[in-house]
This record gives C-alpha cells, structure tokens and sequence, in this order.
C-alpha cells in the first residue's frame, strides 16, 4: 500500500463549476449521518469523498491534510479529497480486507442526483469484488455471522446463523455458552467471521459487554439490527428457494434449533440474498458443529501466529506465511486459511491427510510434477462464482478451459505413482478425475470451448467467438471482409487517379468520428488542392494532415459500420449462449476446485517438509484418551527459518502421570517462551495434517489449545494488562479439558508478588488436580515448583497432585566476566533465579544503575553479588545461587510445610476440646520436625 501514497503528489484535480458544486452540497447535506460509513463519488475519470471521510482518507493514506481542497464557500465548505481510480482500488482493499471498523459506499450521478449503485462490509464484499479482485488473488473468503443471544442465570444460549457469501453456503448452530463467550469465540475463528450482526440491546449491559468484548478480541465488525429482523418467519420458504435439494431436508434441519433460525433469517435480509435470481437454488445449508474442529480462541491465534499479521517482519513470521507455497491462483490459499483455522479431530481423516502428505514427500519427482501443472490452473472456485453471479463473460470461459486441459497431464502424473498409498491416491483424486473428465463432463465442455471460441485470436488479447461457430456469424464476417476488400480496392484505385503513393502518400484511416477516410500530409496537399475540391469531400485540416472522403467511401465505410454492429450483437448473443451452457457445467467445477486446492495444499505441506534446512517428520497421530505428547527435537518451524536464526531444538515430554504438567523456570530471554509455543504449533500442524518440525513425534489428539502468552493493554477497551490476563485465564479454566493442551507464559507478574503468586499456585493446582489437560507453565514465580514435590494423600477430604514435572532453560555465568550465556536448552530440574540483572546488563543498562539493583536484591533475597557467581564457570543454572540449602531441598521442604498448613487448617478445632487440640497440633509439629532432620531448610523454623 505504501507505494501508492506516492500519488498525494499527483492527486486528480476536482473539477466542479459553481452549480454543480452547490447542487452536490445540497444532496450531501441530506445523507444520513454514519460514522462507519466511508463514501465516495464517481466523477468518471476520478473520485471524491467529502466531510469527515474526506479528513479520514487524508490522515490515513495519503499521511497529510495537504490534500484536501474545499467545496463550496463560507459556512457551507466541505472539506474534499479526490482520489485516482488505482488508489480507489488501494482504500477499497484497505478497508474492506484489512480493517473491521468501517463500511464503503459508492454513489454515481452528478449534480444534486446521486444515487447508491454499491456498497460493501467486511463481511460482504460481493458488490466490490470486480474492485477488490481485479489484480490481486482472494486469499480469505470472509464468512458474516448473526446472533441470537438468550441469556439465562447459568449462561446463555447462542443461536447462529452464517454466511459464506463467496462459496454460497448457509450455516445453524446453537450452544450454550460461559460469561466468557469462550465456545463464541472458537466458533468466529474457526468460520473466519469478519461481522456479526447482533439485537440492538440484547440481554442486560453486563452480559453485552462481555460478548461485544469476545466480539472484539476475534477483530470482528459489530452491526447493530432491530430485534424485530431476528424472525424465523417465512424462513424456511426462503430457503426452499435459496438452498438446493429437497424442501424437507431443510425443514427438518431447521426444526432441530430454537435461536439459530431467527439469526439466520435476520442475516438473509440483511445480506438481500432474495432479491438476486442468480441465488436461487445454488446455495447448501450445514449445521456447523462446535466438536467437528480443534477449537482455538483468538489469544492462541495471536500466541502461535497461526495468521498473518500487517507487523510480519516477512512472510515466515506466521505459520501461514510459512506453509503457504500453493501454486493454484487463489484457491489453495483460501483452503490453508481455513485449514489453519479449523485442525481436525478425527485420527482417520488426519492420518489420510498425512497419507498423502508422505507420498508427496517420498515421490520428489511427482511433487514437482504435479506442482508445475497446478501453477497453470486459475481460480476456478471464483470463475464458476462469477458464473453463478451472472458476471462471467469469454474471458473467464477461456480460463476455465485452459485450467481443463491440464487436467490429463495431472491425471498422468498420479497414475505415474506407484508407492504404498497408490489405492488413497486412486480414490481421492483419480476416480473422481475420471469420472469429471468424460465425455458427458469436461470433455463436452473442453469441445464446446475449441468448437466456439476462436483461440487463434488469443494471442492478440482478443476473447471472440470463432465466425465458423454459427452461420449468421460466418455470413456476417464474410460480408465484413468483402465490404473490407472493396475498401481497399477504392484505396488503391484513389492512390492511382491521385498519382499518389499508397500508404506512404496516400494513408486509409479508420476513426471513431468518420469512419473510414483518406489522409494526406499538408505537404501534399498542394499537388492535388484542385482535384480535392471538385471530387472529394474534405472533412478536417488538422496538423498531421488533411482528412478527406468521397460518395463511394463514405457508402462501403457507412455499410461496412452497420455489418460491424450486427457482427458486435451477434458475438454477444453467442457469448451469452456460451457462458449459459458452462454454467450448465458448474456443479463439476464446484468439485473439482474443491479437489485441486485440496491436492495443492498438500503438495504444499509436502514442498515445506523437504526444503526446510533440517526436514520434516511425519507425527504419529493417536486419540484423545490414549498416549502421550511427545516431540523429540522439536523445532519452531517459524523461528527456525528467520535468516539470523540457529535453531536449538528441544525434546518435549508431557506424560500421563508423570510430566502431563509441566513447570518451566529459567532466564529471562532464555527460551522459555518459544519453547512452550514450538509445542503448541507443532501440535496444530500435526492436526492440520502437516508433517512437522521434529526428530520424532507422537501426538495425542487434543480437542482444544489454550495459550495465555503476553497480554497488551486494551484500555480503549477500559481493560487494563492483567486484567486481560484474568480474562484469558478465566476462558481456560472455564472451556478446558482433560483433552486440551493448555500453555501458559509468565502468569500474575501484572500485580503485587505475594497476590500473583497465589493466583498462580491456585491456578495450577486446579488444572493439576480438576482439569487435568497437559500443561507448560512458563513462570519466574520458582516457589511453584513446590508443586512437583507435593506428597499425594489419598484419604477422604485430601487431593492428589500427580504428573508434576519441573523443567528449565539452562545458562551459565562466565566467572572471570560475570556474563552470562543463554544455552536455550531445556532441561530436567529447577532453576531458582530469573537473572533479570544480567539481562539488564544485555541491555547496556548503566553501571551504576546494575551495581544498586544487586544492592538492592540482595537486601531483598540475602544474597550478595560476589555468591552469585560461582568458582565454576561451567556450573548450571539449578545451582548458581549460593544458599544453605539447594533448589530441590527448598521445593520439597516448601511442598512439607505446605502439607502441615493444610492438615493444621482442616483440623476441626470448634469441635474439640482444649487437651485433645494440642495433642493434635503436637502430633503434626513432632511429624514436621521429624521430617526437619532430613531438610536443612525445614529446620530453620525450629
């Protein structure tokens, strides 16, 4: 976008007289005020917006108010941008693509009548596509949701309708939901909502504000609408007309839901879907079911960098921009977004996808094959959307066509393969290629194509139907040609009567004022002045010669005019004849779209595993309740392939009842945060279907990732860092399961320490102990790792800690120079300092500034600077601090004291009697200082 500021400097000029300015001036004073609205004007050569948009697209894409001119005079001056066709197109994509806060309206006319001829959201593009998509590939098709909240004392009840405007599918869902709209949230991700249409005022303001709020964490456009279009009335005779198929599949899907229908039918007038015939009957309706993917909220989006994001350094900083290497023009795109979005669950259907993955990977040549052929073929999910629009003319048919004739060649190079999946390879994709490619399917379609259209012609950029296609045509063409041929004839016959040399001196010219006309210089003009003025007809002198014309001409040039306009009217008959009949065949291009983006996909996934540095491997896939989650030499594929980066991969092994939790501790910069997001995307690549960055692995299917990794303020939210904090961690303890993995990075360091910790170490405790999903628990709070250490007891009011497992990112301190050295090797064991004063010496923090914080956090801690660093400069990190007692001992003594707490405030003291109390306590304080004799730092208490 950033090129195309460049055209403040030659913005167009506003041309508008005094009338038509103040003819405009009244129209735009009677405009609805819309602040989402953007509107502009079309002047023809150019645009304009005015007023506050005018100030807005100022500011914002052209980065100066020096734009702007002024309508109008006085009281009445409206401030106005003009805006060229090609920067129209750049806010248009701005806007619409990127941005969820504003709408985009366009009005043509001129005086005071303008009318509204398109506009567009977020959520609807359909009137901009031909704007949008005119240069560059749709990579996302954007999907509009509508809500029916119904809000009750233990939650609320969702009802949702949806729109997929682009692949003309209708969706239904009903859930109950949290106070956190966390099933809502997963559910926009996972469709790709870019607006959602919701009640004015639906519920008390407490519970809007929670859903607006998940609304706005998922970057979606809220659009307001009366309660009253919230209706099922009439619904499903609208969608007898909209959906294909039977009527009674419909009614019965739609009797299923109490709220979704109502959302639904808002969403249908509000998308204006009946009021265009090319709709009817080409839609397909499909209950959208929360269980069907692995769910992912907005903050695991942000954490994992699923998607792309306009502060990418490049391409490789998301997982998209790493995976995407389709060669399709569009459509492989937009089915990695939504795979990316929508992980599967199903161990059959990943490992089918990871089949052919394999494949691909084993069969170098056939990869490439197969790749060089798919970069041939166009977006046909879009050409056959046109189609069904009623948009499409020669031009997409011809791209049609020469995507079908390359459908042999892939055909060819699958049959070509021989390995251990030649069966899958058959069914999936040769099959249904066989069955598409006959005579009665896109073989008819590729003979209608070479029989009508004249392909000769293409190399000139022209899109014609061939004249030998109808007899009409054929006759008028050859009419054309002989009109052509006696035109000619008089040319020469002229040139000679003349004495004039044809085409030197004599030039025949074809304009759209004249027709056809004879042209010589000003310099010849004298030989033949007295011929010209009795024989000829002169029609203009002009500085690149003298036009002139006689009876003779003027009749073949009138005749040959008229054959040109029937030959026109008849080309567009046949062209719409055409383009009728291909639609004929848009079911077979519906399924092989869906097909040939599957298959570049996955050559996709293939290409990334073989060319990375360090390939992939494919991941043993095994069900939610069975096995482990173990990646050993993991890698982040994203981190990994940065140019300045040399990856140390890491073994991660979250076991059932031994390590399915695990406390992670270390340095700041250390690695602790990219380790624990390199298991959460390895594990979504591995259910996307990818292979994925590792030496070895195998993955138990997780129906759910949780990620509370970093929080920024939202204050125009009134939602302060921890705040967000607490709400994202709220989500997880509220929507995760035993089959989710959970990752949590630097929990409750936005408030007091004594507070943080414990709400970290309740947190903990209750994914340990209710939960029980597989855990990484990233934390500089090293009291936790008590946790590992706690001893289980089983009796009746007592909980049991299990598969606690502690881990930290080595480093070492040099000890001539006191520097430290980040080792970004995760291992077994506990480190018990975060070497934030290091850090700050990385930082080049000033000396005097590092000298008082040592000072300081040994007041604090009861260390020194010079214990800090050990005679060993090859010591480990678990035991750089000097103490009496060493990590391990302080974590078990801690998780002992914690135990004699626990016993001591479950005693039942009221209902005791003073002897029997001490005896009690005596008993517990003798099992302590027991337990003392073993553990230095127990027996500083006694």
């Amino acid at each position: 976008m950033g090129e195309n500021f460049e055209e403040q400097n030659k913005l167009p000029e506003l041309k508008l007289d005094a009338r038509q300015a103040q003819g405009f001036l009244s129209f735009f004073k009677t405009l609805p005020h819309d602040p989402r609205a953007v509107r502009f004007f079309d002047r023809r050569d150019y645009y304009t917006a005015h007023g506050e948009n005018a100030t807005f697209i100022a500011k914002t894409y052209y980065r100066t108010t020096t734009s702007l001119r002024q309508l109008g005079s006085g009281s009445d001056a409206l401030s106005s941008v003009s805006v060229s066709r090609n920067m129209f197109e750049t806010i248009s994509r701005d806007l619409l693509l990127e941005r969820t806060d504003h709408t985009l309206e366009l009005y043509e006319g001129s005086g005071s009548n303008w009318r509204l001829v398109k506009s567009g959201t977020p959520g609807n593009l359909s009137s901009f596509e031909d704007v949008l998509f005119a240069n560059n590939e749709m990579q996302d098709s954007p999907v509009v949701v509508a809500l029916s909240p119904n809000f009750r004392e233990n939650g609320c009840t969702i009802g949702l309708g949806y729109i997929d405007l682009t692949k003309r599918v209708l969706g239904l869902a009903e859930f109950l939901d949290d106070s956190h709209f966390t099933n809502l949230e997963s559910a926009l991700v996972a469709l790709g909502c870019k607006e959602c249409l919701l009640p004015i005022e639906s519920g008390k303001s407490s519970d809007n504000r929670n859903l607006h709020d998940a609304l706005s964490r998922c970057g979606v456009m809220l659009t307001e609408r009366k309660k009253t279009e919230f209706k099922a009335r009439d619904l499903e005779e609208d969608l007898g007309r909209l959906v294909k198929g039977s009527k009674e599949v419909v009614r019965d899907l739609v009797s299923t839901f109490e709220f979704a229908p109502g959302a639904l039918g808002a969403l249908l007038s509000y998308a204006e879907l009946l009021a265009d015939e090319s709709n009817y009957e080409n839609y397909i309706i499909c209950r959208y079911n929360l269980d069907s993917y692995m769910r992912l909220d907005s903050a695991a989006m942000r954490a994992l960098n699923v998607l792309e994001s306009k502060t990418d350094a490049n391409k490789n900083f998301s997982l998209f921009g790493l995976m995407n290497r389709t060669c399709t023009a569009g459509m492989g795109k937009r089915l990695l977004h939504m795979w990316l979005k929508q992980p599967l669950l199903d161990v059959d259907e990943i490992n089918s996808r990871l089949d052919l993955v394999q494949a691909f990977v084993e069969d170098t040549a056939l990869r490439q094959d197969l790749r060089q052929h798919l970069k041939r073929i166009s977006d046909v999910e879009r050409l056959v959307h046109n189609l069904d629009k009623k948009r499409a003319g020669l031009q997409h048919i011809v791209k049609l066509y020469q995507s079908c004739i390359r459908l042999p060649y892939i055909k060819s190079a699958l049959a070509g393969y021989e390995g251990q999946f030649s069966k899958l390879i058959k069914d999936r994709y040769l099959d249904p290629l066989e069955l598409w490619t006959d005579d009665e399917h896109l073989n008819k379609f590729i003979a209608l194509v070479e029989t009508s259209v004249d392909l000769d012609q293409l190399e000139n950029g022209e899109y014609m139907i061939s004249p030998s296609y109808d007899t009409t045509l054929s006759a008028l063409k050859e009419e054309q040609e002989s009109l052509e041929h006696q035109i000619h004839n008089l040319h020469k016959q002229t040139a000679n009567d003349l004495d004039l040399a044809l085409d030197k001196a004599l030039k025949l010219d074809k304009g759209s004022q004249f027709g056809h006309v004879f042209r010589i210089t000003k310099k010849e003009e004298p030989k033949i002045r007295k011929k010209l003025t009795t024989q000829f007809i002169v029609l203009e002198t002009r500085k690149d010669g003298v036009r002139f014309t006689n009876t003779r001409l003027k009749k073949l040039g009138d005749q040959y005019q008229r054959k040109l306009e029937e030959y026109k009217s008849c080309q567009k008959e046949l062209v719409d004849r055409v383009v009728r009949t291909t639609a004929t065949f848009s079911e077979v291009f519906g399924s092989l779209a869906g097909m040939l983006s599957e298959l570049d996909v996955l050559l996709s996934f293939a290409d990334l595993a073989c060319s990375c540095p360090t390939p992939y491997t494919r991941p043993d896939i095994l069900p939610s309740d069975e096995g482990d989650i173990v990646l050993e030499g993991s890698r982040h594929p994203c981190v990994e392939a940065q140019e300045w980066v040399n990856f140390i991969p890491n073994d991660c092994k979250l076991v059932r009842g031994k390590s399915w939790f695990q406390i992670i501790t270390g340095p700041n910069m250390g690695g602790k945060s990219t380790f624990i997001r390199q298991v959460g995307v390895n594990v979504l690549m591995a259910q996307v279907g990818s292979f994925v960055p590792c030496v070895k692995a195998s993955i138990s299917v997780r129906d759910c990732i949780f990620a509370r990794v970093g929080a920024g303020d939202c204050q125009l939210r009134g939602v302060s860092t921890f705040m967000q904090e607490m709400l994202e961690t709220a989500s997880i303890l509220k929507g995760a399961t035993d089959k989710s993995l959970i990752i949590i990075d630097e929990l409750g360091r936005g408030t007091s320490t004594y507070d943080g910790f414990g709400l970290a170490w309740a947190i903990c405790e209750h994914l340990v102990e209710v939960i029980k999903a597989p855990t990484l628990f990233a934390t500089h709070f090293h009291e936790l790792t008590a946790l590992a250490h706690e001893i289980p007891d089983h009796g009746p009011h007592k909980k049991q800690t299990v598969g606690v497992a502690n881990y930290h990112v080595s480093a070492h301190i040099d000890s001539s120079s006191h520097k430290l050295t980040m080792l970004y090797k995760v291992e077994p064991g506990v480190c018990d300092q975060s070497f934030g004063i290091h850090v700050a010496e990385f930082a080049n923090f000033p000396a005097s500034v590092v000298a008082l914080a040592r000072e300081k956090a040994a007041e604090l801690e009861d260390f020194s600077p010079a214990a800090i660093i050990p005679n060993n400069s090859q010591e480990e990190v678990g035991s750089k601090r000097k103490r009496e007692s060493d990590p391990d001992e302080i974590s078990r003594g801690a998780a002992r004291a914690h135990q004699f707490l626990k016993e001591f405030s479950d005693l039942p003291l009221d209902k005791m009697d003073f002897k029997e109390a001490l005896q009690q306590v005596k008993e517990l304080k003798d099992g302590l200082q027991k337990d003392a004799l073993n553990c230095q730092w127990l027996q500083q208490f006694f």
